[in-house]
């Protein structure tokens, strides 16, 4: 046998498939043994976190539908309010929150699907659904920005007058409403649900600054503080909606989760006993929460018998230090050739 053919082991989380018959051959007082018992509970853990992550996403949705009833809710009732008191203001902003309801029954279809489990044709199941629906509502929270800056414009230049007492009642209501969907939405780390979360906010914080704006017109008597207000609410909006955006297209791009050194990563692996390279190193996020790494490993000829110790204990620092608990790694001998380009 060759020793490139003998060398060669492709392992997934899963499936193990080797060409050599020692590659499973462990020495019984060998003090690897702890190793693969660490790589066991691992396993066990890597399950118990998809549990988790599993029964996040079943509250996540709870908590959304919630966030969404309020949210309708305030929108007919500033409908009704605006229409009432002549306030463009309560206006604009039920048409906001109605955007925002939209937004949120997305988060929640994406959720739903999230929980569908993989099959033969998506084997990563829908968690992409997720980051998609955070990507539509960043999109989504850059339009209806750009139309509250319109109408700010529009309103500095003609200010109309406005019934501010059911102005402020309605808003007020609406604040109250609000103030309690940030709180049920505040207890994740979801992107998705961040996206929900900046919907909701940027309707509280509209809600301030039409309070904020009646109090002040009432006051002074000066219409045009109503345009200003909403065109500071709508810099806030802003960068929260660009930072999902970008947080969003990475994931899509694969790009390495930020809480990931590439460098440590590979100075981790190289130092585990037997390790002489690590090449075609490549880490990227599946979902919120969810990380996967894929490695070549080298190792010393003499080094090759000792397969599974080496994945233990690469897996195993991974795990505890990064999160990372999806890994696939090939392990190749000093003298193992690639077939060109083939990987």
């Amino acid at each position: 046998m060759g020793p490139g053919v003998k060398a060669s082991l492709l392992y997934t989380d899963k499936l193990q498939v080797s060409t050599s018959p020692h590659s499973r051959r462990i020495p019984k007082h060998s003090h690897w043994w702890q190793g693969h018992h660490c790589a066991s509970s691992e396993n066990n853990s890597g399950k118990s976190r998809f549990a988790d992550l599993a029964d996040e996403r079943r509250s996540d949705r709870n908590r959304l539908l919630l966030a969404s009833i309020l949210t309708a809710v305030i929108a007919v009732a500033e409908v009704i309010g605006g229409y009432l008191s002549n306030s463009l203001a309560l206006m604009s902003d039920a048409g906001h929150m109605l955007a925002d309801v939209s937004a949120l029954a997305l988060a929640w279809l994406a959720l739903w699907f999230a929980g569908r489990p993989a099959n033969l044709k998506k084997t990563y199941g829908y968690y992409r659904l997720e980051i998609l629906s955070a990507l539509a509502n960043g999109v989504l929270l850059l339009g209806i920005t750009a139309l509250i800056l319109f109408e700010a414009y529009r309103r500095f230049r003609n200010p109309t007058p406005i019934n501010l007492s059911a102005m402020a009642i309605v808003t007020t209501i609406g604040l109250i409403a609000n103030l309690i969907a940030l709180v049920a939405l505040n207890r994740t780390g979801s992107m998705n649900m961040r996206g929900a979360f900046l919907h909701v906010l940027s309707d509280a914080l509209s809600s301030v600054g039409v309070l904020a704006g009646a109090a002040l017109m009432w006051w002074t008597g000066w219409l045009r503080l109503d345009a200003i207000i909403s065109a500071a609410i709508s810099i806030v909006i802003v960068v929260g909606a660009y930072r999902l955006v970008r947080d969003a297209v990475d994931v899509l791009l694969e790009a390495v989760p930020a809480h990931v050194d590439m460098a440590a990563i590979k100075q981790l692996m190289a130092e585990i006993p037997g390790v002489t390279a690590v090449h075609d190193l490549h880490v990227w996020t599946i979902s919120s929460g969810i990380y996967a790494l894929s490695a070549h490993l080298v190792v010393l000829d003499p080094m090759v018998c000792n397969n599974d110790e080496i994945l233990s204990a690469v897996k195993h620092e991974l795990f505890d230090r990064f999160q990372i608990d999806h890994t696939t790694i090939q392990i190749e001998s000093e003298t193992y050739a690639h077939l060109g380009e083939v990987h």
